[in-house]
């Protein structure tokens, strides 16, 4: 058995030159692109952000500016400000940052509906038990101006939640009268 060698040509001086400066031109032109797609869907304006996610149809947007998404409707009884929930959550910033989850503490969280901040007790009595909801809570209803959590959320941030409604039951069942909890309100709100 015989091998024929085929002679390659040489390759001209200074293409390899030409293709490497093409590929990093290449690369520098998808770099650029990802990045305008990237910030025109994470919008740096919160306002922006609220306006376009407005504009779903899966989202309801109440008269305060809490917007909510019904991902799973429960079919069980709805929380009162006075009742205590158990609660599956996930906490995000707008640019997708978790802050905090329920899995992070062991599981469900016990809250009273009146002890965590505005946009949250407003959320609770708009969900059923059983279900599962994400909530886009503008920063007037959040932290506001002070920010919380040591600066984990930033002055002014609005926060967006994954929340399944677990269980709901009055404060004095579960023994719990006034106990504060994730995200309870600043003071002074």
């Amino acid at each position: 058995m015989s091998v024929t060698a085929v002679p390659l040509r040489p390759i001209k001086k200074g293409s390899l030159t030409k293709l490497w400066v093409g590929l990093g031109v290449l690369c520098l032109v998808a770099a650029g692109i990802a990045w305008a797609g990237t910030e025109r869907q994470v919008s740096s304006d919160p306002a922006t952000f609220f306006a376009n996610n407005a504009k779903r149809s899966t989202v309801r947007t109440t008269a305060s500016g809490l917007q909510i998404e019904t991902i799973q409707e429960g079919t069980g009884a709805t929380p009162g400000p006075q009742d205590m929930v158990l609660v599956e959550y996930e906490g995000r910033l707008l640019d997708g940052t978790v802050f905090d989850a329920s899995a992070k503490h062991g599981g469900p969280a016990p809250l009273p509906v009146s002890g965590v901040i505005p946009g949250w007790s407003e959320g609770l009595t708009l969900m059923k038990k059983g279900g599962k909801y994400r909530l886009w809570i503008p920063s007037e209803l959040a932290y506001g101006p002070q920010g919380a959590g040591g600066g984990v959320i930033p002055p002014d941030a609005p926060l967006d939640f994954d929340v399944t409604l677990v269980d709901v039951a009055p404060q004095a069942a579960m023994g719990m009268p006034g106990m504060g909890g994730m995200g309870a309100p600043p003071p002074g709100r």
